[in-house]
């Protein structure tokens, strides 16, 4: 069985930690951002960890990241 590939969009969007968890960015944050607070804005620039629901799914997309 030959080896499976990664996706290159999972893997431009998601970035494993050190401990293995997943990483990701916020949503809504790349443009209409004067309708936004300052408080939304900064609070959506930082990085999350991806809920532990959909984990199984990303890691497969990033096997071999």
């Amino acid at each position: 069985m030959p080896k499976m590939k990664t996706k290159r969009a999972a893997a431009k969007r998601f970035k494993k930690t050190g401990t293995g968890k997943i990483k990701r960015r916020h949503a809504f944050k790349n443009h209409l951002l004067e309708g936004k607070t300052s408080k939304r804005k900064r609070r959506l620039s930082g990085s999350a960890i991806v809920h532990s629901g959909d984990v199984k799914r990303i890691k497969d997309l990033i096997s071999y990241m």
